[in-house]
């Protein structure tokens, strides 16, 4: 009997321990990256521009195709970057979010920087390539920071969890699978 029970137990430490190896973190199952990062101004403020590489994988898709609703968050901070401390500027919470209705075949991406409005789009690529822009995201005005002072952008993305309505979560429990998150991308920036 004791030599049952240390066998056991053996057998329910090494299941533990290969599951816990087999499935990847949240950043090490696809390479999401920010790309194609833009610091630029225009009369009034600070604009920010950049793109989301490598974000949708096969699951996430299938999600989407499924009438799932999914999210991707982008943090984006200003700061100026000082000896001691770091002493931040602006700090931005932006969401996209994107659906699917298969009765109309038509994607609707809504984005939280222009008021959560969706737009309407008739095929996934275009869809994607939406969620995962951000095109002239203003991060602070030009009257509030100094001219020919240093100043430090940094942005990341990741998928916003999934919610699913009533007891379904339990169901769906895989969507915890597909989570991302890229590394900080961080350009430095000085208005003239």
């Amino acid at each position: 009997m004791k030599y049952l029970y240390k066998i056991i137990c053996a057998l329910i430490i090494a299941i533990v321990l290969f599951s816990g190896l087999s499935y990847p973190g949240p950043s090490s199952s696809l390479d999401a990256r920010i790309a194609d990062f833009l610091v630029t101004q225009n009369t009034k403020d600070v604009l920010v521009y950049f793109t989301v590489r490598n974000c949708f994988t096969k699951k996430i898709e299938e999600a989407v195709l499924a009438g799932i609703p999914t999210s991707f968050t982008f943090l984006i901070e200003m700061y100026r970057e000082r000896p001691i401390w770091n002493s931040t500027l602006s700090s931005l919470e932006i969401r996209h979010t994107i659906k699917y209705d298969n009765v109309r075949n038509t994607f609707y991406v809504s984005y939280s920087e222009q008021g959560g409005v969706p737009v309407e789009f008739r095929d996934l690529e275009s869809a994607k390539r939406a969620m995962a822009d951000l095109n002239g995201v203003p991060i602070a005005s030009l009257s509030a920071i100094k001219k020919e002072i240093p100043y430090v952008i940094k942005a990341k993305a990741k998928l916003a969890k999934v919610r699913m309505p009533l007891k379904m979560e339990y169901v769906f429990f895989f969507v915890s699978l597909w989570d991302f998150e890229t590394d900080w991308f961080k350009q430095g920036f000085i208005y003239k």
